[in-house]
C-alpha cells in the first residue's frame, strides 16, 4: 500500500515536471501568428509610406491572397522553436551524463523564463525568434534530461511524464488563447505565465524524491553505475507486474556506456525513432504549413482567434493519447504514422481546393490529428523502456527523442515553400 501511494505521488510529479516543461514550447507556437502580427503592427506605425500603410491596414502584405497570409510563415517561428532542441537531441546523448541533473533543470527553469521576457518586451522579429530559442533550449534539454530521469524511478512514472506533457499543450493553449480573447495583451499574457518556470524549480528541487543514485549536483560515473543498476532492478522486480524484461544486469559491465556502444544503440533504435519521426513530420506541417491557411471569413472568430483555437483542440488530442497509456499500448507506431499522413494529404487538398464548408469540420481533424501525434510518442517511449537492455535504456530514453525534432524540423523547412505559393495565389 505505501509502495503504491509512493507510486502515486511520483506520477504526479513527474505530470507536473512535464507540464513545465513543455510550456513555454507550446506557448510560443500558440503565439506564432500574435508574434508575427505584433511586429507587422509596429512596422506599420513607424513606416512613413501611405501605400504600406494602406497595405497593414488590410492584413498585411499580402493581402491580394485568397488566404490572409502573413507575409512570414509561421513555419519560422517553429523552425526557431525547434532547431535548438533538434541540436541539443543530436549531440547532448553523447556528453550530457557529465551534467549532474540539478544543474540541467535549474538551466532549463532559467531558459524559460528568460524567453517569456524577450518575446513579451520584443521591439524587433529578432528579438521575438531569440526568445522564442531560450525556449526551444529549456523544452528540448528538459526533455532529454526527464526522459532519462524515468529510469531512476518506476516504469510507470512515464504514463505520468506523457500526461504532464500532453497537459503542457492543452492548458498552455487554452490559457494563451483564453487571456487573449479575455482582452488582455499578448505581453501581460507572457509575463503571467512566468509563473511556470518558478513552478517547474519547486517541483523538482522540493519535492520530486530522487534516489540516492542519482547525480543532482555532480557526476559520479564509476559508483554511480552500479548504484543505478541496483536501484532499477529493485524498482522493476518490486513494481513491474508486466512481462519480465528481455535482458538483465548480471554480468554486464558497469560505468559510462563506450561510444561505441552508444552508436550501436542507436543503430538499434531506428525502428523506433523512424515512425515517430513521420508523425510528427506530418502533423507539424499541418500545424504551422497548414493551420494558419484554414482560414474561414465572417464567422466569430477572427483569424487569429481560428489559428489559436487550432493549437488549443489539436493540444487537447495530444494529452488525451499521451494519457491513454493504462488502457491501450499500440506496439505498431507506424500504423499512426501513415494514418498522420493520409491526414495530411487531406488536409492539404482542402487548403488547395478549399471544398471544407465550415471551421467545425477543421476542429474535428485537428483533434484526430493530436490524437495521433500524442499516441505515437507515448507509445515509442513506452517500448523503448520496456525493450531495451538495462544498461542502455537511460541513453536510449534520451536519444529516440531525437525522432520527433527531426520529423518537426523537416516539416519547418517543408512548411515555408507551402506558405509561400499559396500565399501566392
Amino acid at each position: 500500500m505505501t509502495f503504491s501511494r509512493n507510486k502515486s505521488h511520483e506520477m504526479k510529479r513527474r505530470l507536473l515536471l512535464g507540464l513545465c516543461n513543455n510550456f513555454a514550447y507550446v506557448v510560443m507556437l500558440s503565439a506564432a501568428h500574435d508574434i508575427l502580427e505584433k511586429q507587422e503592427t509596429r512596422n506599420e506605425t513607424a513606416s512613413t509610406s501611405a501605400s504600406l500603410h494602406v497595405d497593414f491596414q488590410v492584413g498585411n502584405s499580402s493581402n491580394s491572397s485568397i488566404y490572409d497570409c502573413n507575409p512570414v510563415s509561421t513555419a519560422a517561428v517553429l523552425l526557431a522553436d525547434i532547431l535548438p532542441t533538434l541540436f541539443i537531441k543530436v549531440f547532448a546523448p553523447f556528453v550530457i551524463h557529465k551534467m549532474p541533473y540539478g544543474v540541467r533543470v535549474l538551466f532549463c527553469a532559467i531558459m524559460a523564463a528568460t524567453s517569456f521576457l524577450l518575446v513579451s518586451f520584443s521591439s524587433a522579429v529578432w528579438m521575438s525568434i531569440l526568445g522564442v530559442i531560450f525556449a526551444s533550449i529549456s523544452s528540448g534539454l528538459g526533455e532529454l534530461s526527464f526522459l532519462s530521469l524515468t529510469v531512476f524511478f518506476s516504469r510507470s512514472v512515464l504514463e505520468g511524464w506523457g500526461s504532464g506533457t500532453g497537459a503542457a499543450g492543452l492548458i498552455g493553449a487554452f490559457l494563451y488563447s483564453g487571456l487573449i480573447q479575455a482582452g488582455l495583451s499578448p505581453r501581460i499574457t507572457l509575463l503571467i505565465m512566468l509563473v511556470v518556470p518558478i513552478i517547474m524549480f519547486i517541483s523538482y528541487f522540493f519535492l520530486l524524491v530522487c534516489p540516492p543514485s542519482l547525480p543532482q549536483w555532480r557526476t559520479k560515473e564509476t559508483e554511480y553505475a552500479a548504484l543505478v543498476s541496483e536501484d532499477r532492478q529493485q524498482l522493476l522486480d518490486s513494481s513491474d507486474d508486466e512481462e519480465p524484461e528481455s535482458s538483465t544486469t548480471e554480468d554486464q559491465p558497469t560505468g559510462p556506456l563506450s561510444f561505441r556502444e552508444r552508436l550501436s544503440v542507436i543503430r538499434g533504435l531506428w525502428r523506433f525513432v523512424l515512425p515517430l519521426g513521420v508523425v510528427y513530420l506530418t502533423e507539424y506541417f499541418i500545424n504551422q504549413g497548414l493551420m494558419e491557411l484554414l482560414f474561414f471569413h465572417n464567422i466569430f472568430l477572427t483569424h487569429a482567434a481560428q489559428y489559436r483555437w487550432y493549437q488549443t483542440l489539436y493540444q487537447l488530442g495530444v494529452l488525451l493519447s499521451r494519457s491513454s497509456l493504462r488502457w491501450l499500448k499500440i506496439r505498431k507506431v507506424w500504423i499512426l504514422s501513415v494514418l498522420q499522413m493520409l491526414n495530411a494529404v487531406f488536409l492539404l487538398l482542402a487548403v488547395r481546393y478549399l471544398f471544407l464548408p465550415t471551421v467545425w469540420l477543421v476542429f474535428t481533424f485537428i483533434l484526430y490529428e493530436g490524437l495521433l501525434g500524442g499516441a505515437a510518442y507515448v507509445n515509442t517511449f513506452h517500448f523503448i523502456s520496456k525493450e531495451t537492455e538495462d544498461r542502455h535504456r537511460e541513453f536510449s530514453m534520451a536519444a529516440a527523442s531525437v525522432g520527433d525534432s527531426l520529423g518537426i524540423t523537416v516539416a519547418g523547412l517543408i512548411s515555408l515553400p507551402v506558405h509561400t505559393y499559396f500565399c501566392s495565389l
